[in-house]
C-alpha cells in the first residue's frame, strides 16, 4: 500500500527565505502598520504568490506602474530594485516611498554607476526582462551596458572602444556564469571585475546545498515561483549534479505522486522567496501518503540581516 511505503524525505540546508526576502516582506508589514491599509507596491515584492496573496490579505495593493498609486499613499519598490527613473517620477509626484531592494542588489547597483563614472563600458550577465536585470540596467543612461545571456554571447559581443567591466544579477548560477566570465577575460583580459561576488550568499549556499542533495536523492523537488529565477535555477543544478528527476513545484499540490513511481529518498528544498510554512505542507502531504523518514541534510548556517529603511525603523 502507498501509505505504508517506506519513504526518506532528506531537506537542504540552507533553503527557503533570506535575508533580503525577510527584510522585503517585513518592510510591507512595518509600513501597513505604521500607516495603515492600503499601501502600495509597486510589482510583487518578491516571486511568490503565497507571499504576495498574504501581503495583499493585509491590505498591501500590488500594481504594475506608479501612475495606479495615489498621491497621498505610500508605495514600496520591490526587492528586485528599480530603475533610477522610478523614485524619480516619485519625487516628482512627492509620493511617500519606500525602498525594499535587497541591499546586495543595490552593490551591484552601486558598482554599475561607478563603473559608468570610470567611463567603462558594462557588461552585464543576466536574463533579458528579469526586474533584476531592468533595474541594474536602468541605474545608467540607454546604451552604457550590454547584456551577456549565455557563453555564445560572451564569446560574440562587441561592445565599444574602450575600458570595460562586467556585472551579475544576483541569482544566477554558479557555475554557468563562471564559465560566462571566464570567456569574457579570455576576450577581454583588462576587464574590470566586482570587488566581491555580485551571485549573493543566499543562491550561492542553496545551490551548494542542492547540489550536495542531488547525488543521494532519487528526485530532488525545488519549491519555487516559475517568474523566481533563484528557484529556476537550483532546478538546473539540480540536474547538472546527477539527478535528471529535479522538478519546481508552487507547493504540495503540484506533485505528481504516480510520477515518483518507486523513488525512496526524495530532495526537498526551496527558493529564496518560498516561506517555511509551504516547505512544512509538502512534508505534511508526504507523511499523508508514507511511512516517512524526515532529516536535514549538514548545511551552512545564515545569519545574515538587513537594516529596515529610516522611515520604519522605529516601528
Amino acid at each position: 500500500m502507498a501509505e505504508t511505503k517506506p519513504m526518506t524525505l532528506t531537506l537542504a540546508k540552507p533553503r527557503g527565505f533570506c535575508a533580503g526576502v525577510d527584510r522585503a516582506v517585513l518592510i510591507v508589514e512595518e509600513a501597513l502598520k505604521k500607516f495603515g491599509a492600503p499601501v502600495y507596491v509597486r510589482h510583487e515584492i518578491v516571486h511568490n504568490k503565497r507571499v504576495v496573496d498574504g501581503l495583499r490579505d493585509k491590505g498591501a495593493v500590488f500594481v504594475d506602474e506608479l501612475d495606479a498609486v495615489p498621491d497621498d499613499r505610500p508605495v514600496i519598490f520591490s526587492a528586485h530594485g528599480v530603475p533610477k527613473a522610478v523614485p524619480q517620477a516619485a519625487d516628482s509626484r512627492g509620493l511617500n516611498w519606500l525602498d525594499a531592494t535587497c541591499p546586495l542588489v543595490s552593490k551591484v547597483h552601486i558598482e554599475t554607476e561607478r563603473h559608468f563614472e570610470n567611463n567603462r563600458h558594462i557588461l552585464l550577465i543576466g536574463h533579458a526582462g528579469h526586474p533584476e536585470v531592468v533595474g541594474t540596467m536602468g541605474q545608467v543612461p540607454e546604451g552604457a551596458i550590454t547584456l551577456i545571456e549565455t557563453i555564445s554571447d560572451a564569446e560574440t559581443v562587441s561592445p565599444p572602444d574602450g575600458a570595460l567591466a562586467y556585472a551579475t544579477q544576483t541569482t544566477l548560477s554558479v557555475s554557468d556564469t563562471a564559465d560566462i566570465v571566464a570567456a569574457l577575460k579570455a576576450r577581454f583580459p583588462d576587464i574590470a571585475e566586482p570587488h566581491k561576488d555580485d551571485i549573493c550568499y543566499a543562491t550561492t549556499n542553496r545551490q551548494e546545498a542542492v547540489q550536495n542533495l542531488a547525488g543521494e536523492a532519487d528526485c530532488v523537488l525545488v519549491i519555487g515561483a516559475s517568474n523566481s529565477s533563484n528557484s529556476q535555477r537550483l532546478v538546473e543544478v539540480a540536474r547538472q549534479a546527477g539527478c535528471p528527476r529535479a522538478e519546481l513545484i508552487a507547493g504540495a499540490e503540484d506533485i505528481d505522486w504516480a510520477q515518483l513511481g518507486e523513488a525512496e529518498h526524495i530532495g526537498l528544498t526551496a527558493g529564496a522567496s518560498a516561506p517555511e510554512e509551504i516547505i512544512q505542507e509538502v512534508i505534511d502531504a508526504f507523511a499523508a501518503r508514507f511511512a516517512l523518514s524526515v532529516r536535514e541534510m549538514d548545511g551552512r548556517e545564515e545569519h545574515v540581516n538587513f537594516k529596515l529603511p529610516r522611515q520604519l525603523r522605529s516601528a
